[in-house]
């Protein structure tokens, strides 16, 4: 019997705009989670944490992979390490770009923000998003 694979969406149905939306979401929360714990990270509000989201959605989409083609070498030598490099770029650019409403200490609070901000997002979807994906 030959192996099929089969391509799977975010969701079954593939409503892709109802899936960005919710990472978008996700990604409010754990901002505000991490201004929480880090005293060098700032928003203005829930508001500013919800614009950020967006800005780095957007940054995420198109500044994020011509960064990751750009550093190709670095990120094999560093064996993908330096994907948390960019990230924390991405985490300042949305800062710059937010002006007073989101606010960095430096580049080494973002970059620890990024690898936090990568661990949950990896943890929601491994513990949530895929066993709730799995069971419909």
């Amino acid at each position: 019997m030959p192996l099929r694979l089969e391509k799977r969406s975010y969701s079954k149905d593939g409503d892709g705009m109802l899936n960005w939306l919710i990472g978008v979401f996700i990604n409010t929360v754990l901002l505000m989670t991490i201004d929480g714990y880090f005293d060098d990270i700032h928003f203005s509000g829930i508001g500013a944490a919800f614009l950020a989201s967006l800005i780095l959605a957007v940054l995420n989409a198109v500044v994020r992979p011509v960064l990751i083609l750009l550093t190709l070498p670095v990120t094999v030598l560093t064996l993908g390490l330096f994907l948390f490099v960019i990230n924390a770029i991405t985490l300042m650019m949305t800062a710059g770009l937010m002006g007073d409403a989101f606010q960095i200490g430096g580049f080494g609070t973002a970059l620890l923000a990024s690898i936090v901000l990568s661990f949950f997002h990896l943890l929601v979807q491994k513990a949530i998003i895929e066993p709730l994906r799995d069971r419909s």
